[in-house]
């Protein structure tokens, strides 16, 4: 299972893990049309695709999606960001969806981080290491409610001694557990029988070039020429973790 990602997922069905569990087919051309409208600035070159399972936490050089029916799926290096509030307004609803969730965790670091929008307005975002909270914003959620009790503590190595500072709860899990509540399925939790994996979640990928940079793609005589645009700044932004 991923030990990283950052996801924003896009949603209108009011049943997302139904959409999911059906396997449907991605379509490439509506995510290569949305690569290039959250990236204005970038030559945008279709690469490699693959699954959630291995493209959940991308670089900053590549963004993998994935567009079904009613529900879109963004990896992206943008969304791994210690304060989501700080989420350009371009990538919280560049589809007019009903709903936006961010979920982005990085294991290795014991950072996790989620938030929701509902068409566009904000409602609820949480980011912290194991000892810090980076940003806890809007009414805490039903689903929380056992995390902040203590039921789902960090797990330690024998004889090792906790921080007194340290959360009831490891990040990681906390947004993993978000992403099971608003997406149907887990990243990293032990699968159940007909549970939805990230493996079973294809994405198309694309990688991002300086303005002028990509480098040249043979292509049929009949084919259209790729689109050279600008380098997309936000991609360099500082408040990214890692």
């Amino acid at each position: 299972m991923p030990s990283t990602a950052s996801s924003l997922w896009y949603v209108d069905d009011p049943d997302p893990v139904a959409v999911l569990r059906r396997r449907p087919v991605p379509d490439p051309e509506a995510a290569l049309a949305l690569a290039k409208q959250l990236h204005p600035d970038c030559d945008v070159i279709p690469a490699a695709s693959g699954s959630l399972e291995v493209w959940a936490g991308p670089d900053p050089g590549s963004i993998y999606i994935g567009c079904f029916p009613g529900l879109t799926v963004v990896c992206t290096a943008a969304a791994a960001v210690t304060r989501p509030t700080g989420l350009p307004e371009l990538l919280i609803r560049p589809l007019a969806s009903e709903h936006t969730y961010l979920v982005s965790y990085d294991v290795p670091r014991a950072w996790g981080a989620f938030a929701h929008w509902e068409r566009g307005e904000f409602r609820r975002s949480f980011s912290a290491t194991r000892v810090t909270i980076l940003e806890d914003e809007g009414l805490p959620l039903v689903w929380e409610r056992p995390f902040w009790a203590g039921e789902h503590p960090v797990p330690l190595r024998l004889g090792e001694r906790p921080d007194p500072q340290i959360l009831p709860f490891d990040p990681p899990d906390f947004a993993g557990e978000a992403n099971a509540e608003w997406l149907g399925f887990h990243y990293r939790a032990a699968e159940s029988d007909g549970a939805v994996r990230p493996a079973d979640i294809p994405v198309s990928g694309f990688t991002l070039f300086p303005k002028g940079q990509a480098p040249a793609v043979a292509v049929p005589d009949d084919a259209e020429s790729a689109t050279h645009t600008r380098w997309f700044g936000w991609l360099r932004n500082r408040d990214r973790v890692g």
